[in-house]
């Protein structure tokens, strides 16, 4: 328009045009540089609260951004590009005036386990009359890990003969146990609760004690991730709330774990893993899934960390039976060592897996997920009544039914003998 009018004025020498030629010229410079005022002198932060969290708990993130200069901004647009499923937290600002601040908050449900990027961030403005739109990209990002869901377990049953001993480690450990092997001089480092202090009067110098592993055979989680017998839920796509609405996620009282059994395997190896850990009892990982993962046993919260972390990106993609897993890893488990085996597949043939595991000296515990149950074709009833009958501790697991009363049942309760 501009050019249209200044080639008419010239045409016909009318002032009018000239003047109009003019007054559009100088709306397009003013419009340029409103929008480059307009994203400059802008900061963003972002502080999320913390960098682990659980499926099923809230997320918690606080946005600020400032204007530095001395010139208000009309609008800013901040749109995140997250990929945690459910968090929106784009923003529109308004009005921000000079040497100012905004700051919003974001709470968002975990949905999904997993390992996501918090950011990056752009920024988008324009002036008034929308001519210029001026973009800037603030490219830091953030990674969080989104635990499974857990369930508190008030008692498991495990084969006789494993909690009351088994034969002497001969293992140092910087855990306080209750076996000491000796004593020796103090280490910048120790607790203060290792000082033994008549040793200490004797020699006159700081002498602390050493101590063993107790005598506890170690327990072993194998979550089957073989993709064969798992059974999932039609992908449903996630709809994006409308303005002022909220999802109807959101407004539900509980948090349910997805209709599917990767999703209820991995959850019950994480509450299998926090029970025996708050019992003090040394637990390890073995998986087979999209990678092969092992987690050396150990006990402490760290070790509990570690597991969560490694089973909340395990997936069901792998190809190896949880058999097949255990033959190859056969040297991670001395006799006496109790195996806890998670699966979905309702192959009978894992009996005789089991029994000759057990004749190994292994003690074996297997929780069926009931495929039947999640909409599959196979049933896993009848698994569970063979390893019964012949005596091995074994769970049935149905959807939609409450973990912690399925896995607090004891031995009689299921109606199996654990002897060996």
């Amino acid at each position: 328009m501009a050019l249209a009018a200044l080639l008419a004025g010239l045409l016909t020498g009318r002032d009018l045009l000239f003047n109009l030629a003019y007054l559009l010229g100088l709306l397009l410079i003013l419009s340029f540089a409103w929008a480059w005022v307009n994203i400059n002198w802008l900061r963003v932060s972002r502080n999320t609260r913390t960098r682990r969290t659980q499926a099923g708990r809230p997320l918690e993130e606080r946005f600020t951004i400032d204007n530095t200069g001395r010139i208000p901004k009309l609008w800013v647009e901040i749109r995140d590009f997250s990929n945690l499923p459910g968090h929106f937290s784009s923003h529109v600002v308004n009005n921000l005036g000079p040497h100012s601040r905004y700051t919003w908050r974001v709470h968002t449900v975990c949905q999904e386990r997993g390992r996501y990027q918090l950011g990056p961030v752009r920024l988008r403005t324009s002036d008034p009359f929308g001519l210029f739109t001026m973009e800037r990209d603030w490219t830091v990002t953030n990674n969080i890990v989104v635990y499974p869901m857990t369930f508190e377990i008030h008692q498991f049953a495990l084969p006789i003969g494993v909690l009351p001993g088994g034969d002497a480690l001969r293992r140092r450990t910087h855990y306080i146990t209750t076996n000491a092997s000796g004593v020796r001089d103090y280490a910048p480092g120790d607790s203060f609760s290792r000082i033994h202090w008549a040793s200490t009067a004797r020699r006159d110098r700081l002498i602390v004690k050493e101590f063993e592993l107790d005598p506890l055979a170690d327990i072993w989680i194998v979550p089957d991730m073989a993709v064969f017998g798992h059974v999932a839920p039609a992908d449903t796509p996630f709809l994006s709330p409308q303005l002022g609405d909220l999802p109807a996620w959101m407004r539900l009282d509980d948090f349910s774990l997805p209709e599917s059994t990767e999703e209820y395997t991995v959850s019950i190896a994480a509450s299998l893993a926090q029970y025996f850990l708050r019992h003090d009892r040394a637990v390890g990982l073995l998986a087979y899934g999209q990678s092969n993962e092992v987690v050396q046993a150990d006990r402490g919260e760290r070790q509990l960390n570690r597991i969560l972390e490694t089973l909340a990106v395990l997936r069901a993609q792998g190809q190896v039976p949880v058999a097949d897993v255990l033959q190859a890893e056969n040297y991670l488990f001395p006799r006496g060592t109790t195996v806890i085996a998670i699966t979905a597949s309702a192959d009978e043939s894992w009996l005789n897996d089991a029994r000759q595991l057990s004749r190994r000296g292994l003690r074996v515990v297997t929780v069926v997920v009931n495929a039947e149950s999640f909409g599959g074709r196979d049933s896993g009833v009848g698994l569970v009544q063979l390893l019964r009958a012949s005596g091995l501790v074994a769970y049935l697991v149905n959807c939609n039914e409450n973990l912690t009363a399925v896995l607090s049942q004891s031995s009689k309760q299921l109606g199996s003998v654990a002897t060996f």
